[in-house]
């Protein structure tokens, strides 16, 4: 923590310095910026950018708009200089109010981001997705994986099928410009698919004159270095255990006992722990991005190119990408313009091999007595029989539009059809060795459809002198389909033929026939769910004088996700700037620019589920060995109790999002230094939550309305150029957030409710852990407290010594709920950005940080460790245990010795015990490079740019955590032990324009 002030106080401190002994200059190189609530008419009017249409607002208004310098704290050409494979890692700590959780570093895999906190408790995927702020890409909302595939499966660790990150289609270098609007003033004109926020990227648009462009790097990803074990350590470190609390102190003679341990003389377990080798690489990764574009005023076009290919360090993961990206425009008449874009990318991933989600996906589970040994040609063994099989991971995503705008002097029209699609492809084969002779296949084909038509007319006119009325009204339809096939079956005839589905007796006339209900253990499902979208809306922007400015939006939308007698939605948003500068210190020369502005608004939030139209209703979960499966016929069960979910009452308003956001907006001393502010509080209203009830009818939920919670914080950017001479050049910029949330109420009037491990309480944050206080252990009879004769219980179980020693917080001498408290935050109090640009001469150094402040998290991990008695030989999830099992991880001293026998189970992760302080700082990227453009010119070789440069990047990082690595960690705050870890990455590249 304190090298992290120490960075603020240096960087606070100099940039306070160097400005205030500055005299006057220009601000050249100093990208521009509009008002937030501004941006959705100007910087993000696509059609004037995407149609070559001049844009007709007042010059009076384009005054008061750009002079104040950019909230977008690094460029894109910034951003690809990172080698990232998604839009999550690109962005993560380089926006106030973003905050980005990478819960593993293999390549591909799902990241999630929140603006501005959480917009309701995280007690499923399903909360997840619908508080994932939208993404635009050239005016075109993307779409992303639907969460009901989830009800496939016991377990949600990922979502069946490929599981892979639809941003992982981003190529930053086809991005001109990222704008993250975090307030409704900026995302109204979205929609209510932006009540969570949004990212717009804007692409590289053609230009009239010739161009070419070449970007390239290529780099390795670092093996971690770790510290194996083997059974020789394990039974060390469980021997102290048998030493305090059995008779004999002789784990030999426990017949309970793993016999993978029992035998000190087995070399497979207690030799040799060498597998690191197979598990852990270091490996290649490279990127490519080749683009021209061309063309006259009136017709010009933009094409590229790209491949990326991006290796994990650990259990063969990885990734390969293959992009290309279109773009043009045609103006045949003065009036009209045409214009369409095509991005489209194809991801294969491999994906990890871990047995928790082979387990999961097969839904069965084999002898788990012996784990997998530690030994190298072991471990070899199992991963040839685990090659025998296969697992095809392959996605292919499109965004496309083609858009007609038209211009007739102050008025405009643009129409708009666009598609976004998505489709993955999983075909899964795992042979009859890894499942005691049981093998499994299996294949899924899903998509995500959006299809999207939008209509949008502007009028500008000055009503007085100094005055400027900026009209726009606007509708939009948008389709979106979830469609998914998916099969699996188990007992194959043998390893070649994969899946017999033809008739197995030779005495049967139609043995060829494919069978109706093979007698292989086969299951089907598919299901489609879909979400159609009409909205409407007006806007008016108002300026006075380049002071004063008041904006207002009103919209209403209509979903089909909503229920029949709440179909449609009104959304009104008002924003206001004055300028300060302007009105009273237009003489004063250290204030460049000072702007303060506000805004108020109401947005509807969509319901993500079109079964919360449609009333009460049920599914039943009854199958073979636990096997999910769906309502069907022919013996399969469709009216057994229990029903996992389907209780849905009738008369469920909108959601909708509250929000207030007063900000400021500062430039001092010609632009070296720059402030932006912002105070915000966001209220969500009428949230769904299942609430536990109608068991007496085999329910074991009842979703309804009537949730609310808060989010209030502060978003801060400062950017200063520090020093600012031909030669030399130093810019710092630091962003960060501060948020803190509060539960306001729950449906029915409730003050509180328990959801599985967690409590919702009003009026207290919904992001803390329940948990009982750990006050050490008792060591004796003596210790443990007696009340009318009667000992401390823990449910009713008497405490014994060598069990913990848990607060009574009621006292009335019984742990249980009671005595939980709320404590820590799964999701940061603080987090953000450290940025330092130096520059000599040709030279550029980049020192990139990344903190998260105030953030807690369970370790799961070492609780499993220390928890062997109960983890040990049983046929379920939690006695899975991976190769990474044999490495050591964690500080064992600082965990009581209780006794792990005891029946409270003294190391269960309901308790503070396993509570870690999470925050960190990272040096996350360290970058040097070189332009050789001036070096080339004077040689007369003709370059626009080229632009050397090398790498590292995940440098260091400080934190109190005793774990792998405080950020592989998943939404609900517990570290399992399964991230892999986030890489140090090299590289070397070159950007070169021609």
């Amino acid at each position: 923590m304190r090298y992290l002030w120490l960075c603020f106080a240096v960087f606070f401190g100099t940039a306070i310095k160097a400005s205030t002994g500055l005299a006057k200059g220009n601000s050249e190189g100093i990208s521009k910026f509009k008002l937030s609530f501004f941006q959705d008419t100007v910087r993000k009017d696509t059609s004037a950018k995407d149609t070559l249409l001049n844009d007709s607002i007042a010059n009076i208004r384009k005054t008061l708009y750009n002079r104040f310098s950019d909230s977008v704290k690094a460029t894109p050409d910034q951003l690809s200089l990172f080698p990232a494979i998604s839009l999550q890692q690109y962005v993560k700590g380089q926006y106030a109010g973003l905050y980005v959780q990478e819960p593993s570093g293999e390549p591909g895999s799902v990241q999630n981001m929140f603006i501005r906190g959480a917009s309701m408790p995280l007690l499923s995927r399903r909360e997840v997705y619908q508080t994932q702020p939208l993404v635009i890409l050239d005016g075109i909302p993307l779409i992303t994986e639907h969460p009901f595939a989830f009800d496939l499966q016991q377990f949600d660790f990922n979502r069946p099928g490929p599981a892979t990150n639809v941003f992982a289609n981003i190529d930053m270098n086809n991005i001109a410009s990222v704008e993250v609007l975090a307030d409704l003033s900026a995302s109204a004109i979205y929609g209510p698919r932006a009540v969570n926020g949004a990212i717009v990227l804007t692409s590289k648009k053609p230009g009239s004159v010739r161009s070419i462009s070449f970007n390239s790097y290529i780099g390795m990803v670092q093996r971690p270095s770790v510290t194996t074990i083997n059974g020789k350590y394990e039974n060390a470190f469980r021997q102290r255990f048998y030493d305090l609390y059995t008779t004999n102190g002789r784990y030999s003679d426990d017949e309970n006992y793993p016999i993978y341990l029992s035998d000190s003389l087995n070399n497979v377990y207690s030799g040799r722990s060498d597998w690191t080798d197979l598990y852990y690489r270091n490996a290649l990764i490279h990127g490519i991005n080749f683009g021209i574009s061309g063309g006259t005023s009136r017709a010009n076009f933009r094409f590229s190119l790209g491949n990326t290919k991006n290796q994990g360090v650990a259990d063969d993961t990885g990734i390969d990408r293959y992009s290309a990206m279109f773009n043009i425009n045609m103006k045949p008449v003065p009036w009209l313009v045409f214009s369409a874009m095509v991005n489209a990318n194809r991801l294969e991933r491999d994906r990890n091999r871990y047995l928790r989600d082979r387990f999961a996906q097969v839904n069965y589970f084999p002898d788990l007595s012996a784990p997998l040994p530690p030994n190298k040609q072991f471990y070899a063994d199992y991963l040839n029989q685990y090659n025998k099989g296969f697992d095809d991971n392959k996605t292919n995503l499109i965004q496309g539009f083609a858009r007609i705008g038209v211009e007739f002097g102050k008025f405009k029209w643009s129409t708009t059809f666009g598609v976004d699609y998505n489709e993955g492809y999983r075909d899964v084969f795992y042979a009859r060795t890894l499942l005691q002779g049981n093998s499994y296949a299996s294949n899924f084909y899903g998509f995500n459809q959006r299809l999207m038509l939008e209509n949008k007319g502007s009028y500008d006119f000055a009503p007085a002198k100094n005055h400027a009325l900026h009209v726009e009204i606007g509708n939009s339809i948008q389709w979106d389909t979830y469609k998914y096939t998916n099969a699996y079956a188990y007992k194959g005839a043998n390893d070649y033929i994969k899946i017999n589905l033809l008739e197995s007796d030779p005495n049967n006339s139609n043995y060829l026939n494919p069978l109706a209900f093979p007698r292989e253990l086969t299951y089907r499902f598919l299901d489609k769910t879909g979400d159609n979208l009409l909205s409407f809306y007006g806007k008016a922007d108002y300026t006075i004088n380049d002071k004063y400015m008041i904006s207002a939006t009103l919209r209403t939308d209509g979903s089909s996700n909503a229920q029949p007698t709440k179909r449609w939605f009104v959304s009104p948003v008002v924003s206001a700037a004055w300028s300060m500068k302007k009105e009273f210190l237009q003489d004063n020369n250290a204030f460049s620019d000072l702007v303060l502005r506000a805004s108020i608004g109401r947005m509807g939030r969509l319901n993500a589920y079109d079964n919360y139209a449609q009333g009460p209703q049920y599914t039943a979960t009854t199958g073979y060995t636990g096997n999910l499966t769906v309502p069907g016929y022919n013996a399969i069960a469709v009216l057994t109790r229990p029903y996992s979910a389907g209780w849905i009452g009738y008369g469920i308003p909108w959601s909708y999002s509250d929000q207030i956001d007063i900000g400021i907006d500062a430039g001092f001393f010609a632009e070296r230094l720059r402030l932006s502010v912002d105070l915000y509080s966001k209220t969500e209203k009428d949230l769904i939550l299942g609430v536990p009830d109608y068991a007496e009818y085999g329910y074991k939920q009842s979703l309804e309305s009537g949730m609310s919670v808060n989010n209030r914080g502060i978003d801060v950017t400062i950017k200063a150029d520090i020093i600012k001479q031909n030669m030399f050049g130093w810019t710092s910029s630091l962003n960060l957030n501060h948020n803190s949330n509060k539960l306001k109420s729950l449906p029915r009037g409730l003050n509180e409710l328990v959801i599985g491990n967690r409590l919702l309480r009003v009026g207290q944050s919904f992001d803390q852990y329940w948990l009982l206080t750990n006050d050490g252990i008792y060591n004796a009879v003596s210790e443990i407290p007696v009340v009318d004769g009667q000992p401390l219980k823990y449910n009713g179980i008497a405490l014994q010594p060598g069990d913990p020693r848990w607060r009574d917080i009621n006292g009335d001498n019984n742990i249980d709920n009671n005595d939980k408290t709320l404590m820590g935050h799964s999701l940061p109090t603080i987090s953000g950005g450290f940025d330092n640009n130096l520059r000599y001469g040709s030279w550029n150094l980049n020192l990139n940080f990344y903190f998260n402040l105030g953030r807690k998290l369970i370790n799961q991990d070492m609780a499993n460790r220390f928890d062997f008695v109960n983890r040990e030989g049983n046929s379920n999830i939690s006695s899975v245990k991976e190769i990474t099992f044999w490495e050591k991880r964690g500080d064992y001293s600082k965990y009581p010795m209780y006794n792990p026998w005891s029946t409270v189970i003294p190391y269960r992760t309901d308790q503070d015990l396993f509570l870690e302080n999470a925050s960190f700082l990272k040096l996350r990227t360290v970058a040097l490079g070189y332009d050789l453009t001036k070096l080339l010119s004077r040689k007369n070789i003709k370059v626009s740019r080229l632009y050397v440069y090398g790498s590292v990047h995940n440098v260091f990082t400080l934190t109190p955590y005793t774990g792998q690595d405080p950020e592989l960690v998943s939404y609900d705050g517990f570290d399992t032990g399964y991230g892999l870890p986030i890489p140090r990455t090299y590289t070397l590249g070159v950007k070169m324009d021609l």
